[in-house]
């Protein structure tokens, strides 16, 4: 889940704060809550950040392409040694990544 301090960020960027121990109920506002972020609303924008997340296609397949060794030997392979193979595979695991998290 998201944590509090990125939901109150989100909520107002200038929110001068400490919390402790993760707790709705600690929250301490150094700048006296100009705004009066409640507690409701800090739940709703975890949510709505965790979602967003969770839905981010982009960061998941970042996580699961082909690594920058992995492109570099395929290309190596490809254009010096003239073997497609390694190019071809590294384009399969490529698609199959892209296929998993569409856009």
């Amino acid at each position: 889940m998201t944590d509090i301090a990125k939901a109150i960020k989100a909520l107002d960027s200038s929110a001068q704060f400490s919390v402790n121990a993760e707790d709705l109920n600690q929250i301490t506002w150094h700048d006296g809550n100009p705004n009066g972020i409640t507690a409701e609303q800090i739940t709703a924008k975890q949510v709505e950040l965790q979602t967003a997340y969770d839905n981010d296609y982009a960061r998941k397949r970042l996580e699961e392409y082909p690594s920058i060794d992995e492109l570099t030997v395929a290309l190596w392979e490809g254009v010096v040694e003239e073997r497609m193979s390694a190019v071809t595979a590294l384009e399969s695991k490529r698609q199959a990544v892209k296929t998993k998290y569409p856009k």
